[in-house]
């Protein structure tokens, strides 16, 4: 007895010390979505950062595909150490209650570790949709054939667009899936796609030279990076809100030591003044959260989305 009590003891303080430690080798954090869009701009800004902090790599992998399924559930299945990390947007939340099987469950198979950044969509045009209002658009729609871009099926930008246009407006805009924000926001600038909806920060470089032009925001006030854009609530859909949020995650059963390290070194790196500045010049706004808080909000955010996609009628299969 004596002799397991010393083994278990043992073992602790080995786990302790390696936690201690932490990292002391290359951390991989993967995003299951293409360069270009808001979830790998985010990861990278702050893989750059927490390499600086850590004096290891952060190296940023993506792995697209089937709306972030695919690479979220390779997080799931990998060993929790805190090597292996998932940068992912609002679809972990969405997913689950879209796919018939996404591959993993937000709630079990994840430690959430914290919230980098949370921002409003946007509705925008290609300049050649001479609208410059969300009714003119809704009008627009009733007299000729209009689609609308997104990030990917399952992605807070398309189920606003099925909530706000079809659901609540009436309008058939219909919607053609791209395999990220960026791809959804060049194939508006290419004309291919005449309306898109993306996370202010996809886009948001695109607006300002002119590119493509803002009609709508979904933040309850009007967001502080274009403060001449109104709110969708403003155009005649009273109290309408809805955000997309980058966050990070570990595996399950990583070790909480590690998992709050790593939630205070990012927290870290967004408060420095060139973390805020980045993340306003982007469009983000921080977000102060524990994992604690964080595991409390993410909660609310599956049955919140899952909710909307049941009302929409959405569906990604």
């Amino acid at each position: 007895m004596k002799l397991l009590w010393l083994l278990c003891a043992a073992i602790a303080c080995a786990a302790q010390a390696a936690e201690s430690v932490f990292p002391d080798r290359p951390v991989r954090l993967l995003v299951p979505q293409p360069p270009g869009g808001s979830t790998d701009v985010m990861a990278r800004m702050v893989a750059q950062k927490l390499t600086e902090l850590w004096g290891q790599p952060v190296i940023v992998d993506n792995r697209a595909g089937a709306s972030g399924n695919i690479g979220t559930a390779l997080v799931a299945k990998a060993t929790p150490d805190g090597y292996t990390m998932l940068a992912n947007s609002s679809v972990f939340a969405v997913n689950p209650g879209l796919y018939k099987n996404a591959g993993y469950d937000p709630l079990r198979d994840f430690a959430p570790v914290i919230v980098a950044g949370i921002a409003p969509n946007i509705v925008f045009v290609h300049p050649s949709v001479a609208v410059n209002s969300l009714q003119a658009l809704l009008t627009l729609a009733k007299q000729k054939p209009l689609s609308y871009a997104s990030a990917g099926i399952g992605t807070t930008p398309h189920l606003t667009g099925e909530l706000l246009f079809k659901t609540l407006a009436r309008a058939d805009i219909a919607h053609i899936p791209y395999s990220g924000g960026g791809p959804a926001v060049i194939a508006v600038v290419g004309g291919q796609t005449p309306v898109g909806i993306t996370a202010i920060p996809t886009v948001f470089q695109m607006i300002k030279s002119g590119r493509v032009h803002a009609i709508a925001v979904t933040s309850q006030q009007r967001a502080p990076a274009l403060p001449d854009v109104q709110t969708v609530a403003e155009q005649g859909f009273p109290g309408y809100s809805d955000y997309t949020w980058i966050a990070f995650f570990a595996p399950a059963a990583t070790p909480p030591a590690i998992v709050a390290k790593v939630n205070a070194d990012i927290a870290r790196v967004l408060k420095t003044p060139d973390g805020r500045e980045r993340l306003s010049s982007i469009g983000f706004e921080s977000m102060e959260n524990s994992p604690r808080v964080f595991a409390d909000y993410l909660k609310a955010e599956v049955v919140k989305w899952t909710k909307v996609v049941r009302e929409s009628g959405a569906r990604a299969d």
